[in-house]
């Protein structure tokens, strides 16, 4: 059998705060050197190699994936102005088509009749020709101007997250600019169309400036219109529901700030709506003469108030009340007759109503909260583009519920269901239990868990288990359905999240007792949730696996150092496993936007400290490490492919001092980035793939 392949050791000394630290693979950081290229081939034969018994069972999984998912389908179609917008698949294709009709054609909402097309269908963009001559394809933005004659998408052919755009006019398909090349993929359009808004990124990736460009003319004549020399800041651009406005936003991972331009002026000055202040996030959501305004400037969970869409400073803020100090508000949507108010709660979400009632001395009337009757799964907002609807279309899912989409009749307080994801085939949903289990971290903090099975499997600690984790940025890992999941669940499966500290499923809180120096929380708190599931019976001891992708494959990597005993099997996904010596390069794509997530080891020796005692790759030590299945995109800009690779080359080395070390296999996708390959066929043969590995090394 072929043996992995060996890195060479060229060790570079990294010294910071009197810390020396040796990095035998530093010469991995140049990404375009063949060595590296060819390191990462010889994995990928490998990883081939030593996988190629389980091609008849990825092959079967792949089939499940395929049996089970409604190839040929359309989403819900919404309507915006004369016409309904929409987007479908055809079987066999990898990519979507978006498309529109004619409300005056079709009075209710369009379906597909025998799986053809509406009929009166105007293509707007079909991404499969688009695409069909590139390995990699994914469109960032697609927006249609708002007269509705043209078209502006942006398109990334490589993974970077890099986009081209271009303008076609929709009646006859004729492309009127495609001059305006590696931007940052937000947009927004000015009211006639005649120019438009865009990002460009700087040295280090970051989203930096937002520029002007009129339609038909030389990128080279484009205007700046903001610069946002605070590295740590990111910019984006977008307008407003009803086009009248041109959105900037300009935020750090602890402040923000916004500025409004008139879309009928796009020669005008940006407002600034409230000068930024550190540590005070906010957001904006104009509707008529108002502003919604959601921030912490007094509440560390939020709160919404109401200001005058020409407000340029947080005095006018108008606190409306309608949330309390225990609910984390997460945004707000205004339309003429109500506000939706994005909530979490309890360790889920949830959606108030508040209805406007222009007698009251703040303009609001009675709320009340959405009620799916489901207690464990996921509910938000849909896309409600026409501020005067009478109802507001919601999604909610579970782990045993398909994504169902329904308009929710605010005042009658009754929904109509306007799309359920079929599954198809002799699936019977009925035949899945879930609930929520909490587990208890060491410092006595209950940390939720999301499970799932088939009701035939009991608590007798023999069943397989997969632990799925993030617990990073903020971001919650809510509950999903998946049909891919499915062949997990009917081989007898349990599948778990583990809501660990970092994410903000608990309230603002539970992010900031996760992060900087309270990051080691994270981990602790994923050891503590897979010793619940061992210790209740939920999965058997020597038959439990994890996975996490990005930051959360930072935590993979972290608990593989802190408890290797733990897990049989890891899937640590595009992770971010060389995280200080990232974290301490500014030159490097997001490092200094990431200090105030990690701490700045550059500056601060305590934060060096701390981040060296938990970056993976610093702590790679000879020990029977879980079998690991590590996976990268070659164009990853997020996470370069040099840490994953560093990460294996030192495991594989320190193996070599174990008897008996568990299996690592390494597989870079070479024509894609972050988030892995794009058409949605080879995604799911890549998934079909990873499952096979996950069954085999938990058997």
């Amino acid at each position: 059998m072929q043996h992995p392949p060996t890195a060479r050791r060229d060790p570079v000394a990294r010294e910071h705060h009197g810390d020396r630290f040796d990095d035998p693979y530093a010469w991995m950081a140049n990404r375009d050197s063949d060595e590296l290229r060819e390191l990462l081939v010889a994995e990928n034969a490998h990883a081939t190699e030593r996988t190629e018994h389980l091609r008849p069972l990825a092959e079967q999984i792949f089939e499940e994936f395929r049996s089970r998912i409604e190839e040929t389908d359309l989403s819900v179609p919404v309507r915006h102005d004369r016409w309904w917008y929409y987007s479908r698949t055809v079987e066999g294709e990898q990519y979507a088509v978006e498309a529109r009709v004619l409300v005056a054609d079709h009075p209710q909402r369009p379906t597909l009749d025998a799986g053809r097309p509406p009929v009166g269908e105007q293509v707007l963009l079909d991404q499969n020709e688009e695409g069909r001559d590139h390995e990699f394809f994914a469109v960032g933005v697609s927006e249609v101007s708002p007269s509705g004659d043209l078209l502006a998408y942006a398109v990334d052919a490589v993974g970077d997250e890099r986009y081209d755009v271009r303008v076609r006019r929709i009646d006859d398909g004729v492309v009127l600019d495609d001059v305006v090349r590696r931007t940052g993929g937000s947009f927004a359009w000015s009211l006639d169309a005649g120019h438009f808004f865009y990002t460009r990124v700087d040295d280090a990736w970051r989203p930096h400036q937002v520029w002007r460009h009129e339609v038909g003319t030389p990128a080279e004549a484009d205007v700046l219109v903001h610069e946002e020399i605070d590295e740590r800041f990111f910019v984006g651009v977008g307008t407003s529901r009803d086009d009248r406005l041109v959105i900037i936003a300009i935020g750090s991972k602890t402040t923000s700030e916004f500025r409004l331009l008139e879309a009928d002026d796009p020669m005008g000055t940006p407002r600034v709506v409230a000068e930024r202040r550190q540590g005070v996030e906010y957001d904006i959501e104009p509707f008529g003469d108002q502003l919604l305004v959601t921030h912490n400037a007094n509440r560390v969970n939020f709160e919404l108030a109401t200001a005058p869409v020409t407000s340029t400073t947080a005095d006018d803020w108008v606190p409306l009340g309608v949330t309390t100090e225990d609910e984390y508000v997460t945004g707000a949507e205004g339309f003429d007759d109500f506000i939706a108010v994005s909530l979490r709660r309890e360790g889920g979400t949830g959606v108030r109503v508040v209805l406007r009632d222009p007698t009251a001395p703040n303009g609001l009337g009675e709320s009340h909260d959405i009620a799916v009757g489901e207690p464990i799964g996921t509910l938000h907002v849909g896309v409600n583009p026409e501020a005067d609807t009478p109802t507001l279309q919601v999604v909610h899912e579970s782990l045993v519920t398909p994504r169902t989409v329904e308009d929710y009749d605010v005042r009658a307080r009754t929904f109509t269901l306007l799309k359920r994801q079929h599954v198809r085939g002799d699936v019977d949903l009925a035949q899945y239990r879930q609930r929520r289990e909490w587990a208890t971290a060491p410092d006595g903090t209950r940390v939720p868990i999301s499970v799932v099975h088939r009701h035939d499997v009991t608590a007798d600690g023999t069943a397989p288990g997969l632990l799925n984790a993030y617990g990073a940025y903020g971001i919650s890992s809510d509950p999903w359905f998946s049909v891919l999941r499915l062949s997990l669940l009917d081989r007898g499966w349990v599948f778990a999240i583990a809501h660990v500290r970092g994410g903000s499923e608990m309230g603002r809180s539970w992010y900031d007792d996760g992060k900087l120096e309270a990051k080691p929380n994270t981990f602790t708190d994923l050891v503590a949730c897979a010793d619940h599931l061992v210790e209740s019976g939920i999965v058997a001891p020597d038959r439990l696996a994890a996975e996490g992708g990005s930051a959360g494959g930072l935590l993979m990597g972290a608990v593989v150092n802190l408890a290797p005993e733990r897990f049989r099997f890891v899937h640590a996904q595009v992770p971010f496993v060389d995280a200080l010596t990232t974290v301490l390069d500014p030159s490097l794509p997001l490092t200094v936007v990431e200090w105030e997530e990690w701490g700045n080891p550059l500056e601060d020796p305590t934060a060096y400290a701390l981040m060296k005692s938990y970056s993976p790759y610093d702590n790679v030590r000879p020990t029977r490490h879980p079998s690991l299945l590590v996976t990268a995109g070659l164009d990853d800009t997020r996470v370069y492919v040099t840490e994953p690779a560093k990460w294996v080359a030192a495991l594989r080395h320190a193996d070599l001092e174990v008897d008996d070390p568990a299996q690592i296999l390494f597989r870079t996708e070479m024509a894609a980035g972050h988030g892995g390959r794009s058409g949605r066929y080879d995604l799911w043969r890549e998934w079909a793939w990873e499952t096979a590995v996950l069954i085999d090394q938990t058997s």
